[in-house]
């Protein structure tokens, strides 16, 4: 059966990648060194401390803990400046209808984000109340691939993993919900994200019937136990 659906923030629920890069590339620019829309799909889905010190291996530069701490805010603090002017209309097509659809159908709904400013975006594109549990990069001590933030959910939830989906655009979040032992919808391109049970562009059209339908096809999924 499906109790819960659980959902990451970046590139899921809305895009706000254009955001982490444009602070990155700026932090990257002040430090000499190029950052490219390449180079950031590796921080996709990580913490922002292992962000940085992608972001500072790529630019072959060492600083100190202090340093990379004031350098991680820096970044921290420009993002927010972006992130602080969402509004509804920057949800991806369909997230809204699909979660709706969930609480029609009482499938309870959890965030799982790295993202420390994730309360703040979903309060801006207003859509905390449809996300019975938050759990966010304030609340982690460890990033995806390890499983802790999709487990966290679950456990607030009151729903064992076996009875979970998590929707995830980024390899490290995949990784993440296989390791949780949860099924995974990936969100983009099929050869980015093997390792999902199945893949989809994105929430326009997608529907709970089509989610069941693909979970019954799916290898890993028992058959008529959705």
């Amino acid at each position: 059966m499906i109790e819960a659906c659980i959902f990451d923030l970046d590139g899921v629920v809305v895009d706000t990648a254009k955001y982490h890069f444009i602070a990155w590339k700026a932090l990257a620019e002040e430090l000499g060194f190029v950052f490219t829309l390449e180079d950031n799909e590796r921080l996709k889905g990580v913490s922002r401390k292992q962000s940085l010190e992608i972001l500072l291996e790529i630019g072959k530069k060492q600083f100190s803990e202090t340093e990379k701490l004031a350098m991680a805010e820096k970044k921290n603090t420009l993002y927010v400046t972006y992130i602080e002017k969402m509004t509804p209309e920057e949800i991806l097509p369909g997230v809204e209808k699909f979660l709706q659809e969930l609480k029609s159908n009482e499938i309870k709904t959890a965030l799982g984000s790295a993202s420390k400013n994730a309360p703040m975006i979903l309060e801006r594109i207003g859509l905390t109340g449809f996300f019975d549990v938050i759990v966010d990069g304030n609340s982690i001590s460890e990033a995806k691939p390890n499983p802790e933030v999709f487990l966290k959910g679950a456990e607030k939830l009151g729903v064992q993993p076996e009875h979970c989906v998590v929707f995830e655009d980024a390899i490290a979040g995949v990784e993440a919900a296989r390791n949780a032992k949860m099924y995974c919808v990936g969100i983009g391109q099929p050869e980015n994200l093997g390792l999902a049970d199945f893949v989809i562009p994105g929430f326009d059209g997608f529907t709970l019937e089509k989610l069941k339908k693909e979970l019954t096809a799916s290898f890993r999924f028992p058959k008529g136990k959705v």
